[in-house]
């Protein structure tokens, strides 16, 4: 939890200082109230002995101690401010620092988080945190100011009357710690088993309706109570033990101000105890709520060895996020885009590749070259490394060995943001963001007109729909555009990427949502309105790649042919058993879908 208070500001640590100072004069204004209280004991004597009114002496004493105790509660409310004030700027400033994290991480690091895992460090650590640290302000200031002045107050009183007051802070410690003993190896358990349980519950919510269909709600309901059950037994235990916490405190604090009492009236008896019944009366009533003060103090620092544990559980794993290390880097001097290599647009040159972990590379030693305009379509059997070999482009992976190219420029020299300009990528969902279709486009391009987005939307064979909708392109997308249907949500997609207009368009299997006759649109509208753009196609469907330029065949990771339908017929086996598999004689015969 430490190293995350790199993210204060500087001045933070100034007004830390200031809240010691007003802290200071807090415990000074509590510690001055029990002497308020001796003097009014003792004007009620002095006026019990000589028959003389003490009531003026006594509102004048009164009248400073609620002075005193204003004080006390004005500075109490400026460093309860404060610290709210620097907590919830703290808690911020890491929420950012997580979210920007994020955002840069590839796929690798993405893998390496689970999605409940990064939302629970998110919000639920996050605010553990920020607790734990509004509570550390306060009390790991207030305490030992309170303790080493009020032991001052009580030093050379009565060693009789310290005495419980000692065994008292010991037997808190005691019982703290083993309380702390007890719940410590809890709280980590109980962070992990939220993530879990984040995970059934997002499992459940995001495949509610494949749930459904297999009746399998019963199962899913016992897989969510083995977690709930386990989550709330780790609860239930810390919370048992933690119950005992107030009450024992409480028998302590009361025990020890018996003890004060029972042992002040023998020495006021004997006359141990100041010079008359009534000075020692004074100052056992100093002692009692001295005593009170100074383990009440003891008990905020143990407290804290409570609470801040927990929360450094919470920062370890959001200092986790924060420090992890990223797989792809930008060059130190990114390189800009030359047009002097335009014909080559895109090579692969020996490319290798592996996932983190595995044991063997999905793609290996793949070339290929690929010229400006060009519509290049990627096709293989399932798991044979397309859409690993496309997401290698935008550097959503990096390439174990070799290289990719871009304008004879490696992928790697080129800045994040220079390269994802160049390219639309459209994946094989359809994703959408909660807010409008407008919205939505200029996702793809900030300043978007209406009439590019227009524009792009004919193209992308979705106008038609969007024009039949009462608000047009201020029609409302739900979260993950589910009141669109998956089509019209695969088109808008694609709208997005060719409002971009990049050089380069990735299609990831895009067109697998659509309908024949969509697809042959979509696909005849993209080749005569953007006649310039190279277009890289993943697909399935024999029928999306016919006309391409090149149609790239995998196997197994490796490139087994490359070239059109026709030649590919003839001299690949791999691709005319898929092309078998999808159409009739007739149809691969005259290159019809």
């Amino acid at each position: 939890m430490i190293k995350l208070l790199r993210y204060m500001k500087w001045w933070y640590w100034l007004i830390i200082v200031g809240m010691v100072g007003v802290v200071y004069q807090q415990v000074s204004f509590d510690l001055s109230i029990p002497e308020y209280i001796g003097n009014i004991i003792t004007y009620i004597g002095v006026g019990a002995q000589t028959g003389v009114s003490q009531t003026s002496n006594i509102l004048l004493e009164g009248l400073k101690m609620l002075g005193v105790v204003f004080g006390s509660i004005t500075c109490t409310i400026i460093v309860g401010y404060i610290a709210a004030r620097m907590g919830a700027a703290l808690s911020r400033n890491l929420r950012e620092g997580i979210y920007d994290k994020v955002d840069s991480f590839a796929m690798t690091e993405m893998m390496e988080f689970s999605t409940p895992s990064l939302i629970t460090r998110s919000t639920n650590d996050i605010s553990q945190v920020q607790m734990a640290f509004i509570f550390t302000l306060r009390m790991a200031i207030t305490a030992p100011i309170m303790a080493i002045k009020g032991i001052s107050k009580i030093v050379g009183i009565s060693n009789e009357l310290s005495l419980p007051v000692a065994i008292g802070i010991a037997m808190i410690i005691f019982l703290i710690t083993a309380i702390f003993i007890v719940v410590f190896p809890r709280f980590k358990k109980i962070q992990t088993l939220t993530d879990e349980l984040n995970l059934v519950t997002r499992e459940n919510l995001t495949g509610i309706r494949v749930i459904r269909a297999f009746n399998s709600e019963t199962y899913q309901e016992d897989k969510f109570e083995v977690v709930n059950d386990t989550l709330t037994k780790n609860n239930l235990e810390v919370n048992r033990a933690m119950a005992f916490m107030m009450p024992g405190m409480t028998i302590v604090m009361n025990g020890v101000n018996l003890a004060i009492i029972w042992t002040g009236a023998i020495l006021i008896n004997r006359l141990a105890l100041g010079a008359s019944p009534i000075e020692g009366l004074s100052l056992q009533t100093q002692f009692v709520t001295y005593a009170n003060q100074i383990i009440m103090s003891f008990m905020m620092l143990i407290m804290l060895f409570i609470m801040v544990p927990r929360a450094q559980v919470s920062g370890k794993r959001i200092d986790e996020v924060l420090k992890k290390g990223l797989s792809i880097f930008e060059s130190k001097t990114p390189a800009k885009n030359s047009e002097k290599l335009n014909k080559r647009l895109i090579q692969f040159r020996e490319v290798n590749f592996r996932y983190n972990g595995a044991d063997e590379c999905v793609i290996k030693d793949f070339n290929l070259e690929i010229n400006k305009g060009e519509t290049v379509a990627f096709i293989g059997s399932t798991g044979s490394g397309k859409s690993s070999l496309i997401n290698l482009i935008p550097r959503f992976y990096d390439v174990t060995k070799g290289e990719i190219l871009i304008h004879g420029i490696n992928v790697k020299d080129y800045s994040q943001e220079d390269l994802h300009e160049l390219i639309g990528y459209v994946p094989q969902s359809g994703t959408l963001f909660s807010g409008t279709i407008r919205s939505n486009m200029q996702v793809g391009k900030e300043d978007a007109t209406d009439e590019e987005i227009l524009e792009a939307l004919e193209i992308a064979n979705a106008s038609e729909f969007v024009s039949q909708l009462e608000l047009g392109l201020d029609a409302v997308i739900s979260q993950g555009g589910k009141n669109f249907s998956g089509g019209q949500k695969q088109r808008l997609s694609i709208a997005r990427a060719i409002v971009r207009n990049p050089e380069i368009y990735i299609f990831d299997d895009s067109f697998s949502a659509l309908d024949y006759k969509t697809d042959k649109l979509l696909r005849k509208a993209l080749n005569e309105k953007l006649p310039n753009s190279t277009k890289l196609i993943v697909a399935q469907r024999i029928g999306t790649i016919l006309t391409a330029d090149k149609i790239v065949v995998l196997e197994q990771g490796k490139l087994v042919g490359v070239g059109t339908h026709e030649t590919l017929l003839n001299d690949c086996a791999v691709y005319r058993e898929i092309a078998l598999s999808q159409l009739s004689q007739e149809e691969i015969e005259h290159g019809k879908k």
